[in-house]
């Protein structure tokens, strides 16, 4: 059965991963739902964040197949409940909607986001969430007009402390043996 996986990639920073990242799910005719690239928290390393829909046997031989690349440090999956997760959401609309009376800023409010970016013709509304709840906002807002939408790609930290770390560690005690 298909389900939501986040896939953390830890790599060295080097021209041409992100490419070869996104062919392994290419060639298995993946689909990527949100993908996420940025610096970890060691120095020289770099962390993809990739989210799928799949199986957990397809999981697992993704993950084995990124860990096969040179340049790819250590590759893990996860489910939603072992990871804290947030997007970004930005919505422009129109200044006149705000002209409509308190509704647009009642919805602001209901859904934790925030304006920020005022112009004559258009406000940037931000919210940070969940994809259900960035879409929540979506939905609502388009009742009113929306110019543009962007939702970020998920970042997240997982709940155990960060694996990457203890496998480093054990590669270096394996070093000194």
């Amino acid at each position: 059965m298909e389900k939501e996986y986040t896939i953390s990639i830890f790599t060295e920073d080097k021209v041409g991963l992100l490419s070869r990242v996104v062919s392994v799910f290419t060639r298995r005719h993946i689909n990527i739902e949100s993908l996420n690239t940025s610096e970890s928290s060691m120095p020289g390393i770099f962390r993809f964040i990739v989210v799928v829909n799949v199986t957990e046997v397809m999981v697992k031989k993704l993950v084995a197949q990124f860990e096969k690349q040179i340049d790819i440090l250590k590759a893990f999956y996860y489910e939603n409940n072992d990871i804290v997760y947030q997007e970004l959401a930005l919505y422009k609309v129109p200044t006149l909607v705000f002209a409509k009376g308190d509704r647009v800023e009642k919805l602001i409010r209901m859904h934790n986001a925030r304006v920020l970016h005022i112009e004559p013709e258009y406000i940037v509304i931000e919210k940070t969430g969940h994809k259900s709840e960035t879409d929540a906002l979506l939905k609502d807002l388009e009742v009113l007009g929306v110019y543009e939408f962007i939702r970020s790609g998920r970042v997240a930290v997982t709940k155990p402390m960060e694996q990457l770390n203890a496998y480093l560690k054990s590669l270096e005690a394996e070093d000194l043996n």
